[in-house]
């Protein structure tokens, strides 16, 4: 990552970099954290990460997040400019009717089907995330 922390990173070029859905790309690391961009349509998959929140911006289309909670599922719904933490420990499916655009800050290293998941289908990369340009 050395030579992209030391320049400004447009969004707009890191997201047109790439084109797999559900395959995250790590633009940039704040401490101990990754910041990744991901394009994202239909389903993910059912996960937890037992030891950290997930934090989501939306930065186009519209993000839904089903929740697993002790009171019950619900679904959180983020427009254009929405931010939600998913809490630690809790099980969760993010899903998009359309193509959506998000920002994730997760601790480097993270995966992204968590600690726990369903069955992984072959439109979900499971990974720490990707280096940009990679």
């Amino acid at each position: 990552m050395s030579d992209e922390t030391d320049r400004p990173i447009s969004l707009d070029k890191a997201l047109t970099s790439f084109d797999a859905l559900w395959s995250p790309r790590i633009v940039t690391r704040v401490n101990d954290y990754d910041v990744r961009v991901a394009k994202v349509e239909g389903e993910h998959v059912w996960h937890v990460h037992e030891d950290t929140d997930e934090f989501f911006l939306v930065l186009e289309g519209e993000l839904h997040i089903a929740l697993r909670e002790p009171a019950g599922e619900r679904t959180v719904v983020l427009p254009r400019g929405a931010v939600f933490t998913v809490p630690r420990g809790t099980e969760h499916k993010p899903y998009a009717a359309s193509p959506t655009a998000i920002m994730m800050f997760e601790p480097s290293g993270t995966s992204t089907v968590g600690d726990r998941h369903d069955e992984i289908p072959d439109h979900v990369d499971a990974t720490t995330g990707h280096r940009l340009g990679a």
